[in-house]
This record gives C-alpha cells, sequence and structure tokens, in this order.
C-alpha cells in the first residue's frame, strides 16, 4: 500500500464579473490580485481554473501574483454546473418550494452533465494524496462547485450544496488528511479585501 499525505484544497469564486459575460470588472481585477498576494507565501503548487472568462483572468491575475513559478490551467471539472439537481422529496418542507424554484431552469441534460462533473470533480480534487509530500492546490471556480467540495467534505446530503453562497475572491480551505476527517479550515474569508471589495456576488441581505 502506497502511502498518502495531506492534501490542502484552496477554493476561491472568481472576481466580480460583467453582467454581459465578457470578464471581470475593475473591482474583480483588484480582489483577483489581492487574493494572489494573500497566497504568494502559500506551497501552492497548481492553479486549476474553469474554462468560462471570469474564471480564466481570476487565474491568470493570481497566477501573476505567484511569481509565474505555479502551473495554471483550465478544467472542465472547475466549471459552473449544477452539481447535484435534488427532487422535490429530498427537499425539507420549509424550502422545498423556494430551492426548486431557483433550479427551475436547469434542464435534465444540464442535470446529467454537472453530475457527471460534480463525481469528476471530487475524485480529482478530494481525498489524502499519494506519496509522503503534502499537496498545496487552488481551484478558482464558482459559487456551485464550493458549495458542492464544502458539502462533500462534511458529508452533509446531496441537497445541502444549496444554500452554501461564496462571495466574489473569497477564500476556502479544506483539509484531507490520511486517517483524519475531512475538515474545512476556512470557509468564505474575505480577510485579504478591503470593505469595499467584499461581498460582491451576494444579495444584499446577506452582506454582513
Amino acid at each position: 500500500m502506497s502511502d498518502t499525505a495531506t492534501r490542502y484544497l484552496y477554493l476561491a469564486r472568481h472576481g466580480e464579473a460583467a453582467p454581459d459575460g465578457s470578464g471581470l470588472t475593475a473591482a474583480g481585477r483588484r480582489q483577483a490580485v489581492l487574493l494572489g498576494r494573500r497566497l504568494a507565501d502559500r506551497p501552492l503548487t497548481a492553479v486549476h481554473h474553469g474554462p468560462l472568462p471570469r474564471a480564466v483572468q481570476t487565474a491568470r491575475l493570481i497566477g501573476e501574483q505567484l511569481g509565474g513559478g505555479v502551473a495554471v490551467s483550465v478544467c472542465e471539472e472547475a466549471g459552473d454546473y449544477v452539481p447535484h439537481l435534488p427532487p422535490g422529496s429530498e427537499l425539507p418542507e420549509d424550502s422545498a418550494e423556494f430551492l426548486l424554484h431557483f433550479l427551475a431552469d436547469t434542464t435534465a441534460e444540464e442535470a446529467a452533465h454537472g453530475r457527471a462533473l460534480a463525481r469528476r470533480a471530487a475524485a480529482r480534487f478530494t481525498g489524502p494524496v499519494e506519496g509522503a509530500q503534502d499537496r498545496h492546490e487552488l481551484v478558482v471556480t464558482h459559487a456551485f462547485l464550493i458549495g458542492w467540495l464544502v458539502r462533500h467534505t462534511l458529508d452533509a446530503p446531496a441537497w445541502r450544496w444549496l444554500g452554501l453562497n461564496a462571495a466574489n475572491a473569497a477564500l476556502t480551505v479544506l483539509r484531507f488528511a490520511p486517517g483524519r476527517p475531512s475538515s474545512v479550515l476556512l470557509l468564505n474569508d474575505q480577510a485579504h479585501l478591503p470593505e469595499e471589495l467584499r461581498w460582491t456576488g451576494f444579495p444584499p441581505e446577506l452582506r454582513i
């Protein structure tokens, strides 16, 4: 049996994006740079990102702050998709109507594709790593996948990715250690951002 080591998975939602989907706003670019500076002293070995422009640009700006010595690469698993489309029977009675309405536009094809990508993301990014060396890697992605991987880490019910939102350029860190329960070290942390750049991507009533 091969040795295994601890994986530290850093998750970040892309910076604030333009409404037309063209990429980051000026605020979003500042957020990405500041997140990169925060991570500059971490022993990251890889930066993965989704294929949409807002994730691509965020990852590029972070990579520049890391000094160019960390590989930055696109992967479909880090994209923007619905990871699990729950039936109404799986949801709490008091919030089922709201959650089903939120997901109502998801087609059967999108749901099947999202399930497959979510399984691949969990297999690729979670659990201890082979070998004796701990691994630190960053995934620049979207709110849905962050919620899904936090849910996965805590062994919560599949539907519970819903309600786990992520602010733009906020940092979540998950730990997967051999022989230990997986854990959430940071969740939606924005300490690297000034007040005016915090909580973007959240509705006003959820900004604290």
